[in-house]
């Protein structure tokens, strides 16, 4: 963040006159107006007596010092890393990469625990060397054609997108939706996916789940629809 600076503007400097001076002037003025008067000379006029005590009494002005402005300091500025957009994660291909492109555009939270449940919810789903299989890595039957999960879409970035749609359409996901926006512990998030419907068997209620680490595994670009 860019840091404004305020420069203190400098009083000026003036030079003045004691009032002992100042005292003295006015007396020999109004010294001066009572002789002219005996004499019978011409009485200045009030403007002429202000002028007088004006020059009397002018003040000087110091030019108050220059800043340089290549003189100051170097302001210095934070570097901010970007979020990782479709590009990116179309571009790196893997299954974990299709787990975040499901989150980015569910509008959820691109966490640990989020991209490690999605990517054991996808090993549950299909086998892990053939995650794309029918472009359907969660076998989704929202606009896949199937119903029953064994659709197909065009390619995976249409399959990353009607997943996060059909969680973000239909009610039975709620709590999916919610513990994915809270980036809840896994535990809190799988058991949101066993009881929700998405598989009718639900895993076994849990029992057929695997907690193992799910390796990287690159698809084909045809799948991406490169």
């Amino acid at each position: 963040m860019s840091k404004h600076r305020h420069s203190t503007s400098a009083r000026p400097a003036y030079r003045r006159h004691g009032w002992s001076t100042a005292r003295t002037v006015f007396a020999s003025l109004v010294a001066g107006l009572v002789l002219a008067s005996t004499l019978g000379l011409a009485t200045p006029s009030n403007q002429d007596l202000l002028e007088a005590y004006i020059d009397e009494n002018a003040q000087s002005i110091a030019p108050a010092a220059s800043t340089s402005v290549d003189a100051a300091p170097a302001i210095e500025r934070h570097e901010f890393d970007a979020t990782p957009g479709f590009e990116t994660f179309i571009e790196g291909g893997t299954n974990h990469d299709w787990a975040s492109l499901v989150l980015l555009m569910g509008d959820f939270p691109l966490t640990e625990s989020n991209v490690t449940v999605v990517t054991r919810w996808m090993r549950q789903e299909n086998f892990v060397d053939s995650w794309w299989n029918r472009n359907n890595p969660l076998n989704n039957g929202w606009g896949s054609g199937g119903g029953g999960g064994t659709g197909r879409y065009v390619d995976l970035v249409d399959a990353a997108e009607n997943a996060a749609e059909a969680l973000r359409s239909l009610p039975r996901y709620s709590e999916i939706v919610s513990t994915l926006e809270a980036s809840a512990p896994t535990e809190e998030i799988e058991r949101a996916i066993w009881f929700s419907g998405w598989a009718t068997g639900m895993y076994n209620n849990g029992a057929h789940w695997s907690y193992t680490e799910v390796p990287e595994v690159e698809a084909p670009a045809s799948a991406w629809g490169r």
